[in-house]
């Protein structure tokens, strides 16, 4: 907390007796709330489109709306909870979340479940952008943050692919709004258990700065950024290459504000870490991968072997179960035992060689024999990758920016999964075209489609683990 002098006191350190493993269990039911909601829309898509009238590209809009304010404010949010406590914020966001989750269930038209879905884009954020600085202040003593991370990652990972299997779910048997109504117990259980058992902590204050014409750049840039890559698919190739210019613009200017700023935003001196950026750079390039896969294996279920949304989502349910059970009972031991970086390059390769067997899944394949073993290798892969990508990540800040070394984080999962979704399903699109105007049939030529996509996603998983390799190498080695 700033004393009367402008000076900031150090960072607080919790009481050994603090129930840290109930503050845990809070972060991860905030986190968890946030990433179900990233895919259990998925499987409803074609349930919201049918009921309240969405074309195709207004369609993608329910999913956009949510992404370009999440992405765009992460980094904003995260320097906002150093300054003015990382509690705050979080429950703050829990809050907005839980409101913006009713308004989407009773959305009664398009517009309205659109700006509902803003809403949740930025509690979402509010939330998300803390959670890792709020982690590491509670296990500062590296074995327990490692274990710590672990669960975390295994919440989050799980969530992500339960998410699917919870939409089929749910819009099969009540209906589509219930996907966004069932945040509301949850979103009040965590709000009430965070305001009760979270150390309060102490920003340096509003007077420490939060640069906001810096804030208003970055912003600006990340909310371009997103918009550009999910957006790719509805505009000409000039008006693409227009908007990812001023994108550029906004953050080159950025940078060069954070470069002269008094009290910057974003220290710069944090991207000077070789780990702390190689890992967010790995992390762009992985949650590219595991994220087309997610959609695009979901579609190549439902378009190519003919299953329904609760089929699907029970056909993806081995997934999270194996993150879940590998990274609580084997990441962590992993980790100490044979070091973060081997940990992760292992998890690397085996999402590489499982994205290699996915593509190769053809029009009459099956599900036990072309989908699952794959499936089963990409989840013990991320399991493996995730806890020390996110310890590698974390400890190239200091404790002063793990609030915004936190909102990067998460910035860079956003834009990669962004970024995947984007590039493969417009590749996964364009081949299945092309094929149906030369005369192919549909369902040969929509699998070939996956195929393509899914062989484009092998080579940026290898690349993920070739920038592995050379830049998170421990300096002693």
């Amino acid at each position: 907390m700033s004393t009367t002098t402008g000076t900031p006191a150090a960072p607080v350190t919790l009481p050994r007796t603090y129930p840290r493993r109930a503050s845990l269990a809070v972060l991860c039911a905030g986190a968890l709330m946030t990433i179900l909601d990233g895919t259990v829309v998925t499987v409803a898509m074609p349930a919201v489109q049918r009921d309240l009238d969405f074309s195709g590209p207004g369609l993608a809009w329910v999913v956009n709306a949510y992404l370009i304010p999440f992405g765009g404010l992460l980094l904003l949010f995260g320097r906002l909870g150093d300054l003015l406590g990382r509690k705050r914020m979080f429950t703050a966001g829990l809050a907005v979340f839980t409101a913006a989750s009713v308004a989407c269930g009773l959305a009664p038209s398009q517009g309205a479940l659109i700006a509902a879905r803003a809403m949740q884009g930025a509690g979402g954020a509010m939330s998300s952008a803390v959670v890792l600085g709020m982690l590491v202040a509670l296990y500062p003593e590296p074995r327990e943050q490692a274990r710590a991370i672990a669960v975390f990652s295994a919440v989050g990972s799980v969530g992500a692919t339960l998410g699917t299997f919870l939409g089929g779910a749910l819009t099969q048997t009540l209906s589509w709004h219930w996907i966004f109504l069932i945040n509301l117990p949850i979103g009040v259980a965590a709000w009430l258990a965070a305001l009760r058992v979270l150390a309060r902590d102490f920003g340096a204050g509003p007077v420490g700065g939060a640069d906001w014409p810096g804030a208003a750049l970055v912003t600006g840039a990340l909310m371009l950024t997103v918009y550009v890559i999910v957006g790719a698919g509805d505009r000409g190739p000039a008006a693409t290459a227009a908007l990812a210019a001023l994108a550029l613009a906004l953050l080159v200017a950025f940078a060069v504000r954070q470069a002269r700023a008094d009290r910057p935003l974003l220290r710069l001196r944090i991207l000077r870490s070789r780990t702390l950026s190689g890992a967010n750079g790995v992390q762009v390039l992985m949650v590219a991968t595991m994220y087309g896969f997610q959609f695009l294996g979901a579609l190549y279920l439902q378009r190519v072997l003919g299953f329904g949304a609760l089929h699907t989502g029970l056909a993806f349910l081995p997934a999270p179960l194996a993150i879940g059970v590998l990274m609580l009972g084997l990441s962590a031991r992993l980790t100490g035992r044979f070091g973060g970086y081997r940990v992760l390059l292992a998890g690397l390769v085996l999402i590489t060689v499982g994205m290699v067997l996915l593509s190769r899944a053809p029009a009459d394949g099956s599900y036990a024999a072309d989908v699952l073993p794959p499936m089963l290798l990409m989840a013990a892969g991320f399991a493996a990758a995730m806890p020390p990508l996110t310890g590698l990540a974390m400890s190239g800040a200091r404790p002063q920016d793990a609030g915004v070394a936190s909102g990067l984080f998460n910035s860079t999962q956003v834009v990669g999964g962004s970024l995947g979704l984007a590039v493969l399903s417009t590749l996964a699109a364009s081949r299945t075209g092309g094929l149906l105007h030369r005369g192919a049939e549909l369902v040969p030529a929509t699998a070939e489609g996956y195929r393509l996509a899914f062989r484009v996603a092998a080579v940026v998983a290898a690349t993920a683990l070739a920038l592995a390799a050379v830049t998170l190498r421990p300096r002693e080695e």
